[in-house]
């Protein structure tokens, strides 16, 4: 299998809301490496079922330790959660996102500055993931993803038409603007 293509907005798949993984089985550890594979060959920090067209509750995550920079040392850090589910959220912190399905933009988003998160690990062993930082962020940002949310959804409308604009003008002008090759595909 490996790596995967990566969906980017405007695909309508993104906007769905996965389902949950009934059996941990052979084929979802498989599905988790690909994932990892794809997360750190685009190059990102997380990335969700739904990004590489899969409709699962499966998310992956690698920020590394706090004093580490982002996708440092990638793999020795890795988290992967089957049908992760935030039970805490406290706080409020701002933080600049990007992502792998929204193309060539970042932009300030407000989330919950700490969370707690429940689900199963690939040896269908149940976790809790507690938070905070950049891994809290992170987290929230790829369960969004399971329920079709993308990161622009929680931005002022001016600043999500300015982008919607973008991509829409790029697509009619034929601009691969909206599609973003796996790292097998680039040359």
């Amino acid at each position: 299998m490996g790596i995967r293509r990566i969906l980017t907005f405007p695909e309508p798949f993104l906007r769905g809301t996965a389902r949950p993984v009934e059996n941990i089985t052979g084929d979802t550890a498989a599905w988790i490496e690909d994932m990892a594979q794809t997360m750190y060959a685009a190059p990102g920090i997380g990335l969700a079922a739904p990004q590489v067209g899969l409709d699962q509750r499966i998310i992956v995550l690698d920020v590394g330790p706090d004093d580490d920079e982002p996708g440092k040392d990638r793999g020795k850090h890795l988290i992967h959660v089957v049908n992760p589910v935030i039970v805490e959220s406290d706080g409020e912190t701002t933080f600049e996102e990007g992502c792998l399905s929204v193309v060539d933009f970042r932009a300030e988003v407000d989330r919950a500055a700490r969370v707690l998160v429940r689900g199963w690990d690939v040896e269908q062993r149940e976790i809790e993931i507690e938070a905070d930082g950049l891994l809290a962020i992170a987290l929230q940002h790829e369960i969004d993803h399971l329920e079709g949310t993308l990161f622009i959804d929680r931005l002022s409308k001016l600043k999500r038409e300015m982008y919607v604009k973008r991509v829409k003008k790029a697509l009619r002008e034929g601009r691969p603007i909206a599609q973003k090759r796996a790292a097998s595909d680039a040359s």
